[in-house]
């Protein structure tokens, strides 16, 4: 074999490399594995970048909320013909009108009724308890009497513990969340400016952003950050609306049969209900432990209205208000909420989704640029245009 050939051989074989969809595979992960490995190793370095990120997080994830629940408002306002300042300072008026309303008259009654629940906690473990062994006192459950009744002794200590300390330690637990009310007061205070200047500036935001990049970059990216905008506003402006709604339609049915604490109930069920799949059942624990407190009839209607909502809400309420936006399969949402619930508590419960659908999208994007560049499925684009041809 000449050298000729064995340039060709040799070449060749680099092109059938680069071209293998396996070896590509493999080289892509092993660089992204390597990145991560990278940054586990200078990781104490970017301590301080962390810290701050930890405290700009809650201003920020505040602001950006707001940012998206009041967008709409503010532009609907602005085409009656007032200037964008204006029209975010009518809306900021709204907004501190609503506040001393809430700070007035509803709060004080939701803190009321929240603290008489947890005081009388431990009376109403009791009380369900009592519940139970009478159930247990059935002739119908004679023959599983003695594993109902371990299982019954268990869970009723357990619970009668928990509610106790609870109840004796609530004081404890407020002290402990002081420093934590003042990050929450700190960060309240701070929004505001954020908000505003988020609400003003919002529409060269990402023209700024992208001027600094290279030019055939700036396209694409331009592309991404606002497919990232239409994923997060959808979602929080459906969420938002399905919790209102949901909140609304808990306390009206709590109160219509008799629930007490029904609008604090209603409240919690709403709030709750942002967390997709598993908050309205979450929410409905407290109250079935209230409803066992008042009686059989009153789990009965409790259950009934859980099951009006939820089909309300399945069939209605959601698909009208969110529909498909993030077109993310139940399945993987719920993956989705125990991974980041797991890693990050409560922050991964409330951001894991749409950091998800923001991750996703960047995805996509980064795939389709693979499809172009690669040419690894132009054959399989040209069978389909055959195939097509065909037909």
């Amino acid at each position: 074999m000449d050298d000729k050939d064995k340039k060709f051989n040799l070449t060749w074989f680099f092109k059938w490399f680069l071209n293998n969809q396996a070896v590509t595979v493999l080289l892509v992960s092993l660089l992204v594995f390597l990145n991560i490995l990278v940054f586990t190793k200078i990781s104490p370095l970017l301590a301080p970048v962390w810290s701050f990120l930890a405290a700009i997080m809650l201003p920020l994830v505040i602001s950006a909320l707001l940012y998206y629940l009041l967008k709409p408002i503010v532009a609907l306002i602005e085409k009656t013909g007032l200037s964008r300042t204006w029209s975010i300072a009518v809306v900021f008026i709204s907004l501190l009108g609503l506040i001393i309303w809430g700070s007035a008259v509803f709060f004080p009654m939701l803190t009321q009724q929240l603290t008489d629940f947890i005081s009388q906690l431990p009376s109403y473990v009791k009380s369900v308890n009592t519940q139970l062994k009478k159930l247990v006192e059935d002739g119908r459950f004679v023959a599983f009497k003695p594993q109902i009744e371990e299982m019954l002794t268990n869970f009723s200590q357990k619970a009668l513990v928990y509610a106790e300390s609870f109840s004796k330690n609530a004081v404890d637990v407020a002290g402990n969340f002081a420093s934590a009310i003042a990050r929450v007061t700190v960060a309240i205070m701070i929004s505001p400016f954020i908000l505003f200047y988020f609400l003003r500036d919002s529409d060269n935001l990402k023209g700024s952003l992208v001027r600094f990049l290279p030019t055939k970059l700036r396209q694409p990216t331009a592309r991404v950050l606002g497919d990232i905008n239409k994923q997060l506003s959808g979602y929080v402006q459906g969420q938002v609306t399905v919790a209102i709604i949901v909140g609304i339609m808990f306390s009206i049915m709590f109160s219509i049969i008799g629930l007490r604490f029904a609008v604090t109930f209603g409240i919690i069920a709403g709030i709750l209900n942002m967390v997709p799949y598993l908050g309205s059942f979450l929410a409905m624990v407290p109250v079935f432990i209230l409803a066992l407190v008042e009686g059989p009839l009153m789990v009965i209607k409790v259950a009934v209205v859980f099951a009006i909502e939820q089909t309300i809400e399945g069939r209605f309420v959601t698909p009208l208000i969110i529909g498909s936006k993030l077109n993310i399969h139940p399945i993987t949402i719920l993956f989705i909420l125990l991974t980041a619930g797991s890693m990050f508590g409560v922050w991964g419960v409330f951001l894991g989704i749409p950091v998800y659908a923001s991750i996703k999208v960047v995805a996509i994007e980064i795939f389709e640029w693979y499809k172009s560049v690669s040419g690894l499925y132009e054959e399989e684009l040209g069978e389909g245009v055959e195939d097509a041809e065909s037909e």
